[in-house]
């Protein structure tokens, strides 16, 4: 079933979560540290819809749905994506662990984190090993993502940016990073 803004935006929470159990997810998770502009968090629900990702995890002071921002940018996807909100980045990442190792995924692999954000540990999104189950953290549209989390990931992954400008609006990193790491589930 795919529907349009109108019918995303009318559908009814209860018939919604009929449509969250048909939905076969991907075994991606967002985290979204700190995200300020509800619009942007809207936008990332929109693109977790996208790509089906498993959960979203809302972190810190990101603000939660149902805020009439987030409903409006996300023209009803928040009601689809399954999502948490939880205080802190490293709750999240013992969560995962905890659930993924619980789950006796196909995979031996635990949870690989992947922080997107500029760092002199970083490297070219496209140069990266993207392994599944993947966690993407992405963070603060000013700040980025804090140090004590990028220490938790296993990777640190960047966009290059060749103009004056020293970053992308946090929906279109998102896009670029998360569609770009797909390619190697769906390869599967």
């Amino acid at each position: 079933m795919k529907l349009n803004a109108f019918q995303l935006r009318q559908l009814e929470e209860e018939r919604a979560r009929g449509v969250i159990r048909k939905i076969k997810r991907n075994p991606i998770y967002f985290i979204l540290e700190d995200i300020y502009d509800t619009y942007n968090i809207g936008g990332l629900f929109r693109l977790a819809d996208a790509l089906a990702v498993e959960k979203m995890y809302l972190v810190g002071e990101t603000e939660t749905p149902p805020n009439s921002r987030i409903k409006k940018a996300s023209i009803g996807t928040y009601k689809v994506v399954p999502w948490e909100y939880c205080k802190d980045t490293k709750e999240v990442i013992s969560k995962l662990k905890s659930q993924i190792s619980k789950l006796q995924l196909k995979t031996k692999n635990l949870v690989n984190i992947v922080a997107v954000e500029q760092h002199k540990n970083s490297v070219p999104y496209n140069k990266a090993n993207y392994q599944f189950p993947l966690a993407l953290i992405f963070g603060n549209e000013s700040f980025g993502i804090k140090e004590e989390t990028l220490k938790l990931a296993h990777q640190i992954v960047e966009i290059p940016m060749y103009g004056i400008n020293k970053s992308l609006n946090v929906i279109v990193a998102a896009s670029i990073v998360s569609y770009y790491a797909t390619n190697f589930w769906t390869r599967k």
